[in-house]
């Protein structure tokens, strides 16, 4: 669920994973020759991000071509239409902004098409390719899925903005039904032979913070905005003077970035996954949440990372980020995966594609509903990242079959027998990594 904000006016593109919807478009012909941005600019990270070591990035030396990179760059990673990237892709390297002002460039040579192609070493995931024969096991065997609960949930829905009700008494929220979901794939898949890992088992934060923590880097993000006295609490305002606050703030640091931030850690040095699964539920505006509206809408979509805007690879944590992405080639397994499992969604749920209007996210591959968008998770995460969006909460009828939660078979729902949009999830996911793995792995 995405509702627009002040992105550009609150600087959150690169935290948010949003490109801003202002920007003026430019050809893709122009990134071979773009003059480098003020170094000052270049040397700021994202909310709550930080400096990273670009030395890491060495051992990706010639192990691309100049085509490679380009073809990624211009497929996945960039937008479809925008204006020239912080950096300089020449004929034999990459040249990038660090921000550090000892080394302010790192320089990537690219491999020579003619040269023996030079392997990176081998990140922590395993393509399907990897994977040890099955020699007649359960079809995922040896496969670590992590899932990752969408937001929290429990008593943190409602400032989480993912709290719904239509009448005293009944409510869902996205949190915690993103768990159930996660509980029911866990069971399936773990009886398939893969070992699954919960990033988030309970209606807790997985971050040790909480929104008070953050009140200095709230007044930070304010004040270079341009409001140096905001309004500390947003108690009896509504719109866009509630983003203006301190509070709203601090809150949206507590639950959209250290959150992500803490769950990255969890999945990158404890998990280790091969693949990880974001569980969401999407929404369409639904205006004041003590007097919602139903939306007529109901769709679907999956995400894969990319589509980073200038503006948000200015941030020296999100330009190393993506670029270790696209080195690791991450999106060679994500990209395939997500259009598996997109395919088996659709099936699954009778649910037509989503549409994005705006620039921050673009078509990946040909699958009208796999989308590539820089989103905190799927950029942070260091392994394949799925991030699955499918139902409209307040369509009327899902709402409905999601306040049913989790059952097997039919049930009476407006009048008809209606399947679980839970189950209907779960066995679109499962129906689409079978697919995957059976075709991509030895048998």
């Amino acid at each position: 669920m995405r509702f627009p904000l002040l992105i550009c006016v609150l600087q959150w593109a690169g935290a948010l994973g949003l490109c801003p919807a202002a920007q003026a478009q430019q050809s893709h012909a122009q990134i071979t020759t773009a003059p480098v941005p003020d170094s000052a600019r270049l040397g700021k990270v994202s909310p709550l991000g930080k400096a990273h070591d670009w030395s890491k990035l060495e051992s990706f030396a010639k192990t691309m071509t100049k085509e490679e990179f380009e073809k990624a760059w211009r497929q996945i990673y960039s937008e479809e239409i925008g204006l020239p990237p912080p950096f300089q892709i020449g004929d034999s390297a990459l040249d990038v902004p660090t921000g550090n002002t000892i080394k302010p460039i790192f320089r990537l040579p690219f491999r020579d098409p003619k040269e023996p192609l030079t392997i990176a070493s081998k990140p922590s995931w395993r393509r399907a390719r990897d994977l040890a024969p099955l020699n007649d096991r359960p079809p995922l065997s040896d496969l670590h899925i992590a899932i990752d609960p969408g937001h929290i949930g429990g008593q943190w829905a409602a400032i989480e903005e993912r709290l719904l009700s239509f009448k005293p008494g009944e409510a869902i929220r996205e949190g915690d039904l993103s768990l159930m979901t996660a509980k029911v794939l866990k069971e399936r898949l773990s009886k398939l032979g893969a070992v699954v890992s919960l990033v988030r088992e309970t209606l807790e934060p997985v971050t040790p913070k909480r929104p008070a923590d953050f009140e200095v880097e709230a007044l930070e993000v304010l004040t270079e905005a341009g409001f140096p006295e905001p309004t500390i609490s947003y108690q009896g305002l509504t719109g866009d003077a509630k983003l203006l606050t301190v509070q709203w703030q601090t809150e949206k640091l507590f639950y959209r970035v250290s959150e992500i931030h803490a769950r990255a850690e969890r999945v990158n040095q404890q998990i280790k996954p091969d693949m990880v699964l974001c569980l969401h539920f999407n929404a369409e505006a639904w205006g004041d949440a003590t007097s919602p509206q139903f939306s007529p809408k109901n769709h679907l979509h999956v995400m894969i990372n990319g589509c980073y805007a200038p503006v948000e690879l200015e941030q020296q944590d999100v330009r190393y980020e993506m670029l270790s992405r696209l080195l690791n080639r991450v999106h060679e397994e994500e990209l395939p995966l997500a259009t598996s499992v997109a395919e088996s969604m659709a099936r699954a749920t009778g649910l037509p594609a989503y549409i994005y209007t705006r620039p921050n996210a673009r078509h990946a591959g040909t699958n009208p509903y796999v989308y590539a968008r820089n989103l905190l998770a799927n950029r942070l995460y260091e392994c394949p990242v799925l991030y699955l969006e499918p139902f409209v909460m307040n369509h009327e009828e899902t709402y409905r079959r999601l306040l049913a939660e989790h059952y097997l078979g039919r049930t009476l729902i407006g009048g008809k027998l209606t399947t679980s949009a839970i189950e209907d999830y779960v066995r679109g996911v499962i129906d689409g990594l079978l697919a995957y793995y059976k075709n991509n792995r030895q048998p």
